[in-house]
C-alpha cells in the first residue's frame, strides 16, 4: 500500500479516496475534479465512489477526465484507499470499512460524539479533522470557509423561519419606512459571527454582538462602526438582549471541545414568543441547552414558543459554494499528508499536528479528551 512506502521514502506514493455523503440532505463532496488533477499529478491514484460530486455540480465524467477511477460503491473506496477524504464525519453504518492505519480526513466534531470517538479508537483509524486544524496564526484554517458560510446561512435561514407559517413572530427583519427594523442577537464574535454580522446589517436589521473577548470587540467595532453594538457576553447581558431578541444566532466555538450552554432552558421565557433561534455551534453540541440536531429535511423545531434551526450541516445546502472554498482550505494539508505520509507531515507543520484527534488507538487532542473523560495522548509520543 502506498502507506507502507511513505516509511522508506520522503515523498510517499497514497491511494486516496472519496465517497458520497450520507446525511440528510449533505451534497457536499471531499474532492473536486481539480483537486483529483493535482493528486494524479503528483502520482498518487484516486478513486471516486460514483455520483458522489453531482450534488455539488461535478460529474463522473468530469472526475475521470481528472484521472480519477470511478467505482460503484463506498466499500470498494474504502477498501483501495490509504487515505479517504470526506466532508462530514462517518455515520454509523460506515464505521465498519474503516480500518486499522486508515488516515481519515475530514470534519468530525468528536467533542459531542462519544460512538463516533470509541469506533475510531477501536479501529486504529489515523483520524484528521479539518476543524482544528491551526495555521501559524493559530487560526483554524479550514473551520473557517464554513464558517463564513453558515453565519451568513443563519441570517437567511433566521429571516424565512421568522415568518409567520412557519411558527415565527411574523417580522421583516429589515423593516420598511415607518415600521421598526428587526433586533438580531449574536453571540460569539468568531468568523461565523462576523460573517452573520455582515449579513444583518446587509438587510438593515438592528444587530447586537457579544463576546467575551474585548480585543475582538475592539476589532469588530472598527470594522461595523455604528451598525452593529457590541457588548461584553455577560449572563445579565445575555438576558437583556434575549428579551428583546427577534432572532438569536449562537456562534460560540471551543475548538475541538464542546460548546458551553450560554442560552439555557430558563432563557426561553425571557424570549418573545416566535422569535427564532439558529444554533450554529450544534456541529459541536450547540451553546442553547434546549438545541438538540436536526436536518435538511425537518429543520426547525419549537419550545416554549421559541423557534429553533440546529442544522448539523448548515452549508450542505449550498453544496457547490460550500465544496469549492472547503477545498481550497483542505487541499494544501491532504496534499502533504499524500506527499510526505502522515508521520512525516505532521513533523513538518505543526498545525497539521493538531488535526490528528485519533491515532494508534489514541486520543491525541486534548480538548476532545477533556469533553469526553477520555485519556489524552500526545501525538509525538505515538508517532514514529
Amino acid at each position: 500500500m502506498g502507506s507502507d512506502f511513505a516509511s522508506q521514502n520522503k515523498e510517499a506514493y497514497m491511494i486516496i479516496g472519496t465517497t458520497k455523503e450520507l446525511k440528510n440532505h449533505e451534497y457536499r463532496v471531499g474532492l473536486t475534479p481539480d483537486n483529483v488533477l493535482s493528486y494524479v499529478n503528483d502520482g498518487h491514484t484516486v478513486y471516486v465512489e460514483t455520483h458522489a460530486g453531482e450534488g455539488a455540480g461535478f460529474s463522473d465524467e468530469m472526475y475521470a477526465e481528472a484521472g480519477a477511477i470511478i467505482l460503484d460503491t463506498p466499500q470498494e473506496v474504502f477498501a483501495k484507499a490509504d487515505m479517504i477524504v470526506k466532508v462530514k464525519e462517518p455515520e454509523a453504518c460506515e464505521y465498519d470499512l474503516l480500518r486499522e492505519g486508515q488516515i481519515l480526513y475530514t470534519y468530525l466534531h468528536l467533542a459531542p460524539n462519544p460512538e463516533l470517538t470509541n469506533a475510531l479508537i477501536e479501529r486504529g483509524v489515523k483520524a484528521v479533522a479539518f476543524e482544528t486544524i491551526t495555521d501559524a496564526e493559530g487560526n483554524l484554517p479550514c473551520l473557517r470557509p464554513m464558517s463564513q458560510i453558515a453565519g451568513r446561512l443563519s441570517i437567511q435561514e433566521g429571516a424565512k423561519y421568522l415568518e409567520k407559517n412557519f411558527g415565527g413572530r411574523g417580522i421583516l427583519l429589515g423593516g420598511v419606512p415607518g415600521v421598526e427594523r428587526g433586533k438580531i442577537v449574536i453571540i460569539g464574535g468568531g468568523i461565523a459571527g462576523t460573517y452573520a454580522a455582515k449579513a444583518a446589517v446587509g438587510i438593515d436589521a438592528q444587530v447586537t454582538l457579544l463576546d467575551v473577548n474585548l480585543n475582538r470587540l475592539s476589532y469588530l467595532e472598527d470594522v461595523f462602526g455604528a451598525s452593529v453594538t457590541t457588548l461584553y457576553s455577560t449572563e445579565a447581558n445575555i438576558r437583556k438582549c434575549l428579551a428583546e431578541a427577534d432572532l438569536v444566532i449562537g456562534s460560540v466555538l471551543i475548538p475541538g471541545g464542546k460548546t458551553p450552554k450560554l442560552i439555557r432552558k430558563e432563557h426561553l421565557s425571557l424570549m418573545k414568543k416566535g422569535a427564532v433561534i439558529v444554533d450554529i455551534a450544534i456541529d459541536q453540541g450547540g451553546c442553547c441547552e434546549s438545541s438538540h440536531v436536526t436536518t435538511h429535511t425537518d429543520p426547525v423545531f419549537i419550545e416554549e414558543g421559541v423557534v429553533h434551526y440546529c442544522v448539523g450541516n448548515m452549508p450542505g445546502a449550498v453544496p457547490h459554494t460550500s465544496t469549492i472554498a472547503l477545498a481550497n482550505a483542505t487541499f494544501k494539508y491532504g496534499r502533504m499528508i499524500a506527499k510526505y505520509g502522515l508521520e512525516e507531515a505532521v513533523k513538518r507543520d505543526a498545525g497539521l499536528a493538531n488535526g490528528v484527534n485519533i491515532y494508534n488507538h489514541k486520543c491525541t487532542n486534548k480538548n476532545v479528551a477533556d469533553s469526553l473523560n477520555l485519556e489524552y495522548t500526545n501525538l509525538f509520543e505515538v508517532v514514529a
